[in-house]
């Protein structure tokens, strides 16, 4: 039997609009397009905030797949895990969802393998106390959980420090780090509640970094040639959509969230309509 599963998006992608339109109008907005789930990413969770979620959640029959909080606070009075728990719990009783995802490593421990650790300890301790609310702690992979440390991964370092963590991949990520994603997401079957999908593309090499050349400017053709890597539309780019589709469905994931990082002077629905498109002519509507 077929794990159940649903696509949906990931807020990230739509940043400025919940700033524009406010997140009841942004929901509706993702709703008129045909996506029915949403991971909470870039809203200041204000009590307002979270009743106009609440509101859309209701009146669009959306799922919130999750919520998005980070281990301690990069500024002062910013809300974490570490500082406002009880709070980020009642939000995710308000809004039905079981599911809060850190979305990324603390800068500090981007730089050493001794800060890994001391968050694995941290994380696991909250995904420790959240576990007696019935609500799981993920946490969302970049490249970076590639580098190696004696020969292994750090993301397989994490998984064996931190053993309650569960983990969202993001397949544009795994290939940036070196990795085949669905390789990855065979590896981490039944730890991946959530995957993001997003698709990686090259782009051409500009003329004017071409023409830098002949003037003997090659430190602007090296930057140009070794930085023309983009977060695509689903379809838009190199990878192998339907394969990681099958498999995270095989790994047991619950959401599949369609994220664009940067859509380079392009409407963030228009990128969601032409990821959706894509998703139907792979025969996955009856996932949305």
């Amino acid at each position: 039997m077929k794990q159940s599963v649903k696509i949906g998006v990931q807020g990230f992608t739509l940043k400025e609009k919940f700033q524009e339109l406010g997140p009841y109008e942004t929901l509706k907005r993702v709703n008129d397009l045909g996506y029915h789930a949403i991971e909470i990413s870039q809203i200041e969770m204000t009590p307002e905030n979270v009743a106009e979620i609440k509101r859309a959640s209701h009146d669009f029959q959306m799922d919130i797949a999750s919520l998005s909080a980070g281990l301690k606070p990069v500024v002062e009075g910013q809300e974490s895990l570490t500082t406002h728990l009880d709070k980020i719990i009642n939000d995710c009783k308000t809004l039905e969802s079981d599911i809060v995802r850190i979305g990324m490593l603390p800068f500090e421990a981007m730089a050493s393998l001794d800060k890994v650790l001391e968050f694995c300890e941290e994380a696991n301790e909250v995904a420790k106390k959240m576990q007696e609310h019935d609500i799981k702690l993920y946490y969302h992979n970049h490249h970076i959980e590639f580098v190696k440390y004696d020969g292994r991964y750090l993301l397989d370092i994490i998984r064996e420090k931190a053993p309650l963590l569960g983990f969202e991949l993001d397949v544009h990520w795994i290939q940036r780090g070196g990795r085949n994603p669905v390789e990855v997401l065979k590896e981490y079957k039944g730890k991946v509640d959530l995957v993001h999908l997003k698709d990686y593309r090259l782009v051409p090499v500009p003329q004017e970094a071409v023409d830098a050349i002949k003037e003997g400017a090659s430190e602007r053709f090296y930057q140009a040639f070794t930085n023309n890597i983009q977060f695509a539309e689903l379809g838009e780019g190199n990878l192998d959509i339907k394969a990681i589709i099958e498999q995270s469905i095989q790994s047991g994931a619950r959401y599949l969230l369609v994220e664009q990082d940067d859509q380079y002077g392009k409407d963030p629905f228009e990128c969601l309509a032409i990821s959706r498109d894509y998703l139907y002519k792979l025969g996955y509507k009856e996932l949305f």
